[in-house]
């Protein structure tokens, strides 16, 4: 039996970044948006950072009104699930944030979280639950992180993928995509969808794409970087051709 389309998030945050730097109105992050969903993505992801370093609040804004699925990623506090609560996300994926990092370094540490800190979460996703979001938690590829979200009350995760996709060494990523299908055949078993990101890009998204348990794959960077040499249309369908046909 043929699998299931893998659903392609495009995360256009990099697109922000650089109307964010220079206070511009443009790029447009509306044609951003349609360019994408016409050249085959299956949402578009954005994060709302504590700090706004790319995108905005206005542009959350703008962005829910185009889009056909949108995929909010932001940090589990009460000014967030506000935002997302009014912003009434299709998907909302709880991520960890530090404001010195460059970007997400890994995934949330649901078992090490505090007691107050886990009963919020619980209530974070019961709140997007009643008002029809579906919540994921974005962890590490760790059976202790997913006993945790089976805790939570979470039906979905999305696995870190960074640091596999920054593995130089052939040993260390045949470890980390080892970790990565256990992980995703853990999660699928205990009845909780499994997505991924970070880092992938052309070259290494081809093992991920046969872990037959992921149903999504959110990818921003390299997708914005392919676009600065070959457009964003193009960008967009060649990671839609490398999922369609792996």
């Amino acid at each position: 039996m043929a699998r299931n389309k893998i659903r392609l998030g495009i995360n256009i945050d990099h697109i922000a970044t650089i109307k964010t730097n220079r206070k511009t109105s443009y790029p447009s992050l509306i044609e951003a948006v349609k360019i994408a969903e016409d050249s085959g993505a299956d949402l578009i992801t954005v994060h709302l950072r504590e700090d706004r370093r790319h995108i905005q609040d206005q542009d959350l804004k703008d962005i829910r009104s185009v889009s056909q699925n949108l995929n909010l990623e932001m940090a589990l506090t009460e000014e967030m699930l506000g935002i997302c609560l009014q912003t009434k996300p299709n998907f909302c994926c709880i991520v960890p944030e530090r404001r010195e990092e460059l970007t997400t370094e890994g995934g949330l540490d649901i078992s090490g979280m505090t007691k107050s800190k886990f009963n919020f979460l619980k209530e974070a996703i019961n709140a997007m639950s009643k008002n029809n979001i579906v919540p994921s938690l974005f962890i590490d590829p760790d059976i202790r992180q997913i006993d945790s979200t089976l805790e939570s009350g979470a039906k979905c995760i999305e696995l870190h993928t960074g640091t596999y996709s920054d593995a130089t060494d052939l040993d260390h990523r045949e470890m980390e995509m080892s970790r990565l299908k256990s992980a995703a055949e853990y999660a699928s078993d205990n009845k909780i969808r499994v997505h991924a990101g970070h880092g992938l890009n052309l070259s290494n998204l081809s093992k991920v794409c046969r872990i037959t348990q992921i149903e999504e794959v959110n990818i921003g960077h390299s997708v914005v970087a392919d676009s600065i040499f070959k457009g964003l249309k193009r960008a967009v369908q060649d990671f839609r051709s490398a999922l369609d046909n792996d």
